[in-house]
């Protein structure tokens, strides 16, 4: 077990390091940096690209949606429009329509600019007084990130060897450190493994954990998930245990632009977070393409399969060349290259691509988005180039 008290640095110094770490990578804070000899500590480095090159690249790197809003959710922001001058006008209806999505009351949803609001918000509401959060490494990093600007403490948990997070070892992590653990973070599906918490294994850790210890369950790539053994904690919420369940609209439904997402947690919850909620956070074309992308079942559905079948063709195909890949239940996976990944990573760049950052310990894997069926055989192609190289 591993505990990090962190360096105490403020979020602009975490942000600035990061952007001489993705500088050096081949981005800028605001995107990709094109061109070679460009110095990452400078002004160029976090400059814009321009859209003809953007749009040139394959982006395989932050688990997006590859194929955009579809029509119905694009016509929803266009008629919200008119309501762009305003401040709390008509919301489309998204705080009902996530309600009822899920069997609650509006008194049960907070909303978000994008999921990371909504951990932001967790962090803030529970990790005062120089509180823990307890999950694991690697996962979904902004949890971390908020706590040290907190100067919060993380208790980081590896994962065990076949890359699922371990259950038993979060529990003995929070009795041996009660009552200072604020909350206990589960990525489920895990980013950047892909990999699920089976439900039988979030039972046994609500069941085991101290009553009065949260548990912020993250469902970004909930939509994805094929295996039976998985299943939402959404029903713990309407048991009411201390859970608070957070999705986005920016994978499945192609809104992470927009930046909308949303937590469902027991109203008593609730209360305790709401004084750090910003009401006016979530932009009005979001909560209208929101509300859209919901009634859209058949159009969601459609790119669910797509994305999955994109992903098998393209994991099987890694498999034949020799290449292990951690079965993933999300529209991306890691791929163990049998070498450090930082040279790989910049390999691709030099094709024309983009993929995950390095995610340590696991440094020898590679975390790939999946793409359109054009953009994975381009992925392959390169692959095979790089990694005979």
């Amino acid at each position: 077990m591993k505990e990090s008290n962190g360096n105490k640095i403020s979020r602009r110094r975490f942000a600035g390091g990061m952007a001489a770490i993705l500088g050096g990578l081949g981005f800028g804070m605001n995107g990709p940096v094109l061109g070679q000899g460009v110095d990452p500590k400078s002004r160029a480095a976090a400059g814009r690209v321009p859209m003809s090159e953007y749009d040139a690249l394959a982006k395989l790197c932050f688990n997006e949606n590859p194929y955009g809003p579809p029509a119905s959710v694009q016509e929803a922001m266009t008629h919200a429009f008119k309501y762009a001058n305003r401040y709390m006008c008509p919301d489309g209806g998204i705080v009902d329509a996530i309600a009822a999505l899920h069997g609650v009351g509006p008194e049960h949803v907070l909303l978000g600019a994008g999921s990371t609001e909504i951990l932001d918000i967790v962090g803030t509401t529970f990790l005062a007084d120089h509180k823990k959060v307890v999950s694991v490494e690697p996962t979904f990093g902004s949890v971390y990130e908020h706590a040290t600007g907190l100067q919060a403490e993380a208790i980081r948990l590896p994962l065990r060897a076949d890359a699922q997070q371990d259950i038993p070892a979060i529990l003995k992590a929070v009795t041996d450190n009660h009552p200072h653990v604020g909350f206990v973070y589960l990525c489920n599906p895990n980013n950047p493994t892909g990999a699920i918490v089976p439900k039988n294994e979030v039972k046994q850790l609500l069941d085991g954990l101290p009553p009065e210890v949260p548990v912020l369950i993250d469902e970004a790539y909930h939509h994805f998930v094929e295996d039976p053994a998985y299943a939402t904690s959404v029903p713990y919420v309407l048991e009411g245990r201390p859970v608070i369940v957070a999705r986005t609209f920016s994978k499945i439904a192609a809104l992470a632009g927009m930046r909308l997402g949303y937590g469902i947690a027991p109203t008593s919850l609730i209360q305790k977070m709401e004084p750090y909620v910003d009401n006016m956070s979530v932009n009005i074309l979001a909560k209208w393409g929101g509300a859209a992308a919901l009634k859209d079942t058949e159009g969601l559905n459609r790119v669910r399969n797509d994305i999955l079948q994109t992903r098998k063709k393209t994991t099987s195909a890694l498999t034949a060349l020799g290449y292990a890949v951690i079965p993933s239940e999300t529209n991306f996976f890691m791929v163990n290259l049998r070498q450090n990944a930082r040279p790989v990573i910049h390999g691709f760049r030099q094709h024309g691509i983009l993929v995950g950052r390095p995610f340590p310990p696991m440094d020898d894997y590679l975390r790939v988005s999946v793409g359109t069926p054009a953009e994975m055989e381009r992925f392959l192609a390169a692959f095979e180039s790089i990694m005979k190289t």
